[in-house]
């Protein structure tokens, strides 16, 4: 049987041996085309959260009524398509919104809320696609929630001029509320 010093000393002896092999490792060069793929890689996580942030950012301009910043989340070439009408280009998407609902910037909401959950995201170089679920909320008689409806978002993207933008939403209602 060895002695628990023994016991010591041969874990002390294997904790260095496995740092002297994990510092080996860190230090071998990394191959060209692996930095060429991790940079892919970490390219893909970023434009995934960025897109993200521009979907949070169309609900919050929708919610606080500032269609000139909601207008502006589109691509030059952008068009919005839902019960509304439909429109192409940002100043005509600003119109749209400004006639359909009111450009009326109110920073702390309006009292609406699109709540946007389990969007599906594929990026494909300085273009994407998602699929976004929305339920539209407004208050009820009493002051409690109430939801309008559940749809989701059909979106094509373009980064245009470094930042992603929308080519192409889609709003469609799957289940009007009551109706």
């Amino acid at each position: 049987m060895k002695s628990p010093a023994f016991n010591s000393i041969f874990k002390n002896i294997v904790r260095a041996l496995s740092l002297i092999f994990c510092l080996a490792l860190i230090q071998q060069p990394l191959q060209a085309a692996d930095l060429e793929s991790l940079a892919a890689r970490v390219q893909v996580l970023e434009d995934r959260e960025d897109i993200r942030a521009l979907i949070l950012d169309y609900g919050r301009a929708h919610d606080g009524r500032d269609y000139r910043a909601f207008s502006e989340l589109f691509a030059t070439e952008g068009e919005w398509v839902g019960g509304l009408g439909s429109a192409k280009g940002p100043q005509a998407i600003f119109e749209l919104m400004d006639e359909a609902i009111g450009h009326n910037p109110q920073p702390e909401g309006s009292g609406t809320f699109h709540l946007l959950t389990n969007e599906e995201i594929v990026i494909n170089g300085d273009r994407a696609s998602a699929v976004t679920k929305w339920v539209y909320m407004t208050p009820g008689e009493s002051g409690e929630p109430s939801i309008v409806f559940l749809g989701h978002y059909d979106d094509l993207f373009i980064r245009e001029a470094g930042q992603w933008k929308f080519l192409r939403r889609e709003a469609p209602v799957d289940l009007p509320i009551g109706g």
